[in-house]
């Protein structure tokens, strides 16, 4: 895919990962943000003081529960060792500095035990070959910190693309978050002097965004002042910015409705296929993409809004979550098509079928070398990575020769401008993540890096099965057990999920579960439940609004699955998933009580009734409704705030949030702790003062909340005897 392709893809991922699943690596940050506007709600909340994110009163009730929580878990035996372990992990030197191509250098982020908030450097293929690369060090995040008083966290760098080919990259815009939320700057760093551009382009702490045109001239997304941010908190206007100028009489580029989720545009710089666009999200997967000709005016691709559109120099690509009839044809959901950009542009609507699903598959992913497309198709959650060639009215699939067979395979171009070589990585829940890079039409592909293993793995083996669920459904899941598996329903099984917005959870290395899970003696367990993405979009869609009830009845299913095979009983059943995924942890509980014996709950959104006003909330309605209006009446049927009860008996719950979160507002956390501690139920509370919606800034942070969701799990589903071998 062109950089074009690349740059709409990641500015729907930005928004997509507004509630993305949060992995078990993940921690805290700093200074906490001002007071959050506490909106107007029902006269019986009486917590609704814990939504003032920064309050000295709420601030005090957070750490008055962290110490507590920390007195019960860390004092445990072995806790200490354990979380040196996780940190041991994530510091370590051998992990693969994976990176992305920018003329002849290749690029990286790194972060270890001596830069604990990482540097970006680079260094040369000959180089990255090498065991021991030598490193060009561009930025210290550390250092910086250091220098200017500051808690900032890399939020990543774009460079802009030499007019001349073969000239060196010069300038950059690099943004940072401080203590990791989702708000950042940009300021703009010059390549070859390594420093500060003194009097660059630089955008001020917002929800936003900050990209080349050219080197005299941006766009600019961003909080321009009162009412130009939509209800969901991101930038509602977007303008063209010149050098020199003052960012407050740049020209207005679009300018979107307030219920808009968010606003911008970016630059295609592919050579020859220089183009602008402007794109417009209403909503997760409700999106227009519009072309930005050189007059200014604007002309709208004419696609199904719920359609994923990206071009790719000549091509446009469709990739369909809905079915779309076209001159009497009717192309089926989750299809992906191609056709002529100009030729479409034109009126004509040759469309030609790169990819169609079945029962069992789905697209993952697709891209392009210099000359040639792939695809990567999910099969029953199991990656295969095809070419695809334009063949009239179809493109014919072929499978990628010379590639390793075993494991999950993500592939990705070196630099599809000017070569077909590409980047693969293949790994699965116990073969750690192996680099490698190869040429289409070339040799096998060759091993560049290997992570080592973290955990012991010869003991375990790795299983996917199907549950039944409640109107019929199956629904996949994958364990990782130990070989000859006893089952008498005494193992302690880890059951992680997450079942929203078309995210899939397919099988990849989790060297933390290994080490503070598997190699515990416990069983780890990954549902793949409607919400997600594992079986396109339908399998999304399944579980949307009023069908919410799917995805939990699903996970429900895989759980007593779990107990009827008898690899587990209710009492040594953990369950575990964050954001969206930690909504799915409260509903398990309130829902279900009766099939888990403990609940990790991470950054969860709780109290449905006022999610869309608090912080990015209003940005999620497709997914789960408006609470304002007659979807209340299907929305609390799902908001565990509203539901918990004092006379039932819930399973142990471990709350986790982050005060520096921007996306999920930690009042839900908090509101629910809150009540069912006065309920007088079993829960306990961890707030990290920093660390945004992943809940971390740095590796001791996140080691730090692993250690804490294990321990906590182990102390409830162990029985007396330790099982660790």
């Amino acid at each position: 895919m062109s950089r074009l392709s690349l740059a709409w893809l990641s500015a729907g991922l930005v928004l997509l990962s507004a509630c993305s699943p949060v992995n078990q690596a993940q921690t805290e940050p700093d200074a906490a943000p001002a007071a959050a506007p506490v909106a107007a709600a029902p006269a019986e909340d009486p917590y609704l003081w814990l939504e003032d994110v920064g309050g000295d009163t709420a601030l005090d009730w957070v750490r008055a529960r962290n110490a507590q929580s920390q007195q019960a878990i860390e004092s445990a035996p072995g806790f200490a060792q354990l979380e040196n372990d996780l940190l041991a992990i994530l510091d370590s030197d051998a992990k693969i500095p994976y990176v992305y191509k920018q003329g002849d250098y290749f690029y990286n982020f790194w972060t270890d035990s001596k830069n604990q908030r990482g540097i970006w450097r680079r260094t040369t293929l000959a180089e990255y070959r090498k065991a021991e690369p030598a490193w060009e060090t561009l930025i210290d995040v550390d250092a910086l910190n250091a220098q200017e008083g500051e808690n900032w966290v890399w939020h990543g760098a774009s460079c802009l693309r030499p007019k001349d080919k073969g000239e060196p990259y010069r300038r950059c815009l690099v943004s940072l978050s401080r203590g990791g939320a989702d708000a950042d700057v940009t300021r703009e760093f010059d390549l070859e002097n390594k420093a500060w551009l003194k009097d660059g382009f630089f955008r001020p702490e917002a929800k936003g965004s900050l990209s080349w045109i050219d080197e005299g001239t941006v766009y600019v997304a961003t909080d321009f002042g009162e009412g130009s941010m939509t209800t969901s908190g991101y930038a509602r206007i977007v303008k063209e910015w010149k050098r020199g100028t003052p960012m407050e009489s740049a020209r207005v580029v679009y300018e979107g409705q307030p219920t808009d989720m968010s606003i911008g545009a970016y630059h295609d710089d592919t050579p020859g296929f220089e183009r602008d666009f402007v794109y417009r999200a209403l909503a997760f997967y409700n999106n227009e993409l519009y072309l930005r000709r050189a007059d200014g005016t604007l002309q709208k691709i004419d696609v199904p809004n719920s359609a994923q559109a990206g071009v790719s120099r000549e091509w446009l690509t469709i990739e369909l979550r809905e079915p779309w009839t076209v001159d009497g044809v009717t192309y089926p959901q989750g299809a992906l098509l191609a056709a002529k950009f100009d030729d479409f542009m034109a009126g004509k609507r040759e469309l030609s079928v790169v990819f169609q699903p079945d029962e069992h598959s789905s697209l993952a992913s697709f891209g392009r070398t210099r000359d040639h497309f792939f695809i990567n198709v999910l099969e029953d959650v199991k990656n295969r990575i095809y070419l695809v060639t334009p063949n009239g009215k179809t493109w014919t699939r072929t499978p990628l020769p010379n590639l390793p067979t075993l494991g999950t395979v993500s592939i990705s171009a070196v630099d599809d401008e000017d070569s077909n070589d590409f980047f693969l990585t293949v790994n699965d829940y116990l073969t750690p993540n192996s680099l490698y890079l190869g040429t289409i039409g070339g040799e096998a592909p060759a091993l560049l890096k290997q992570l080592p293993a973290f955990f012991d793995a010869s003991r375990f083996e790795v299983s996917q099965n199907f549950a039944t669920s409640k109107d019929g459904t199956k629904v996949p899941y994958f364990m990782v057990a130990p070989k000859n598996l006893v089952l008498d329903g005494s193992n302690p099984v880890l059951l992680y999920g997450y079942g929203g917005f078309e995210i899939s959870l397919t099988p990849g290395y989790n060297a933390a579960a290994g080490r503070g899970w598997l190699e515990q003696g416990g069983v780890y367990v990954v549902a793949n439940i409607r919400g997600g993405g594992e079986y396109g979009p339908r399998w999304h869609q399944a579980a949307l609004k009023q069908n919410r009830h799917r995805a939990y009845e699903d996970f429900a299913a895989v759980a007593q699955d779990l107990i009827a095979r008898k690899v587990t009983a209710p009492a040594h059943l953990g369950i575990q998933g964050g954001s969206n995924g930690g909504l799915l942890m409260g509903n398990m509980t309130v829902l279900y009580p009766e099939l888990f014996g403990a609940v990790v709950c991470q950054v969860p959104l709780l109290d449905m009734k006022r999610y869309s006003k608090l912080l990015a909330g209003a940005s999620w309605m497709a997914e789960y409704g408006d609470p304002d209006t007659d979807d209340w009446n299907f929305i609390q049927t799902f908001s565990p705030y509203q539901n918990v009860k004092k006379d039932v008996k819930y399973p142990p719950v471990l709350f986790t949030t982050s005060t520096r979160d921007d996306r999920v507002h930690p009042g839900h956390a908090r509101k629910m702790m809150a009540r069912m501690m006065e309920q007088g139920h079993d829960v306990t509370y961890y707030e990290n003062i920093e660390g945004g919606h992943g809940g971390a800034a740095d590796n001791r942070q996140r080691a730090h909340m692993q250690a804490l969701a294990y321990a906590f799990l182990k102390q409830r589903l162990f029985g007396p005897a330790d099982r660790q071998p």
